[in-house]
């Protein structure tokens, strides 16, 4: 309690305290409460600076879906001395590790949380490994969180239901990511093949039972500028296949097709007809398809329309 001197209350004109616990400001004699909500000066906003502000502060003030307790669990750490810089001594430290090690075993006490706070740390480490935003982390650890009640994970596969959970997330956040490059980011190279198929199931159970609208459909022009982007292909050949595919939208060439070969095709053809030298086996590799998938979709393209292509003159090599 800190009394204010220079305040009296209105009523009775006694003194007012200041309680800070509660964030009010009473009167000392008959208690009315004249102020609440009042704001907390504490030792994190002597400073201007963020940087000092974060050495001074006492809390983070934000917390996180990515992890199951939602980030605002106490954590004791690792460390030989205390808040002043002394040195503990081996009794103090050993009681420290004890504690420690209770805290962190009590953390998780159901089998629900501590399938949970699996699943999240596979999420953090596979964004980690495959350079996913954090935005990506947490819409995941939502869609997770939202499965309880919608699908059943008891039983199911760590890594594929994480697989499945960050493809989701991935369509969401308008991030191209197919769910073969996902299970490679979280499993050995040997079960990508067999984790990838059980992925995929996860992913139509979750469709089909949390609703179409979880799960949007990602349009041509990402997967166009994907592959541009990783073939460090130019402006100008990415812009020609961006037009043909809104162009060719209305048709069936897309349908029951891999979409990766058919942005492949675009962007092929853009380089062809704006005369750069791309080669099919560089944009396959990218793509994740054939040589023959990028020619087979080139021909589909070109025999169902007829090109006609009007260079400016500052484009024009001839």
């Amino acid at each position: 309690m800190n009394i204010l001197e220079k305040q009296n209350c209105p009523e009775c004109k006694s003194t007012l305290v200041d309680d800070m616990q509660n964030g009010e400001i009473i009167c000392s004699g008959c208690g009315v409460v004249v102020d609440d909500q009042i704001s907390d000066y504490g030792p994190e906003t002597i400073s201007s600076n963020f940087e000092d502000k974060m050495k001074l502060a006492r809390a983070t003030g934000q917390t996180t879906y990515s992890q199951h307790d939602l980030g605002i669990t106490t954590e004791i750490s690792i460390s030989a001395k205390d808040f002043s810089g002394k040195t503990i001594n081996r009794e103090v430290a050993n009681q420290m590790h004890n504690l420690r090690k209770w805290q962190q075993r009590v953390r998780v006490s159901s089998p629900k949380e501590r399938r949970l706070a699996n699943v999240l740390t596979k999420m953090g480490e596979t964004c980690d490994s495959l350079n996913l935003s954090k935005n990506v982390l947490e819409t995941a650890s939502m869609i997770y969180r939202n499965l309880d009640g919608h699908v059943d994970v008891k039983g199911k596969s760590v890594v594929s239901i994480t697989a499945a959970t960050i493809y989701m997330a991935c369509k969401q956040c308008d991030v191209v990511r197919s769910l073969e490059e996902i299970c490679r980011g979280v499993c050995p190279p040997k079960d990508v093949k067999s984790k990838t198929k059980l992925a995929a199931r996860y992913y139509r159970t979750m469709v089909m039972e949390m609703g179409h609208l979880t799960a949007p459909v990602v349009t041509m022009d990402k997967y166009i500028s994907k592959i541009a982007n990783m073939t460090q292909t130019e402006v100008r050949v990415e812009r020609l296949a961006l037009e043909i595919a809104e162009k060719t939208k209305d048709s069936s060439i897309a349908d029951g097709k891999a979409p990766n070969g058919i942005a492949a095709a675009y962007l092929y053809v853009a380089s062809v007809l704006l005369g750069q030298n791309v080669l099919q086996r560089d944009v396959s590799s990218i793509a994740g398809v054939t040589e023959v998938t990028i020619r087979n979709r080139c021909k589909e393209i070109l025999t169902c329309y007829k090109l006609k292509i009007t260079l400016r003159p500052s484009l024009a090599k001839y």
